[in-house]
């Protein structure tokens, strides 16, 4: 499954931009796919490669791009400072949260029910917008920070389900516990026996079988939306 390149313009003018993949066959629907902090890396671009092949048009935004275009970082050593660097300092959090919009809009316009799936800093992202976009039909978050943290108090507007690992060395489990326990009607959440970016197989924490898991259930999910 191929993808190419494509750039949006987002609310300032910037011209952001954004790895998209057709499915081959039928179209069940759109799917906004956020980055982690590395950037729309060559795992990034599988997993919409993947869920592309499940029939999913897939946009997938690089949201650093204003920082550096093309940023593509590894998961140790000076990359993985940069990346935390950027996600914390030299990037607002809420201009990611305003290119995403822009992103959940372009492909609701293009027909059919509208999903975001995100990881890691993307997971805070997918679950952010779907506390406040309501062109959403479905998020699936994974191991997002901000989830439990500083956006633990609202109810998501569309069905929304969150992945998080117990062992997870970068996610309080506290305040997931937390999380669960305000029992918002809209939200669901699932935790694995493993840690922080279980989902990548690039990562020491990968986790084959909570990775299947979980995207068994993202997809239930987005088929239980009309996907």
């Amino acid at each position: 499954m191929s993808g190419e390149w494509m750039h949006l313009t987002m609310s300032d003018g910037h011209a952001l931009p954004c790895w998209h993949v057709m499915p081959e066959g039928e179209r069940r629907g759109g799917v906004v796919l956020l980055q982690e902090i590395f950037g729309v890396t060559e795992h990034i671009r599988e997993m919409c490669a993947e869920y592309a092949e499940d029939g999913y048009e897939v946009i997938s935004p690089a949201l650093f791009d204003r920082i550096e275009p093309g940023i593509e970082l590894g998961y140790t050593g000076a990359d993985w400072e940069r990346a935390i660097r950027i996600a914390r300092d030299e990037h607002p959090i809420e201009r990611s949260l305003a290119d995403v919009e822009v992103c959940i809009d372009w492909i609701a316009a293009r027909g059919g029910p509208t999903f975001a799936v995100g990881y890691c800093y993307g997971g805070s992202l997918a679950w952010r917008m779907a506390q406040t976009s309501d062109k959403l039909d479905a998020a699936s978050c994974y191991y997002g920070g901000h989830i439990a943290g500083r956006w633990a108090d609202e109810a998501p507007r569309c069905a929304t389900i969150t992945h998080f690992g117990r062992y997870d060395n970068l996610v309080d489990f506290a305040g997931v516990e937390k999380l669960i326990a305000k029992q918002h009607p809209t939200a669901q959440h699932f935790v694995y026996e493993a840690g922080h970016g279980f989902n990548s197989d690039r990562r020491k924490d990968y986790h084959p079988e909570s990775a299947e898991l979980a995207k068994e259930r993202t997809l239930m999910l987005f088929k239980a939306l009309g996907g």
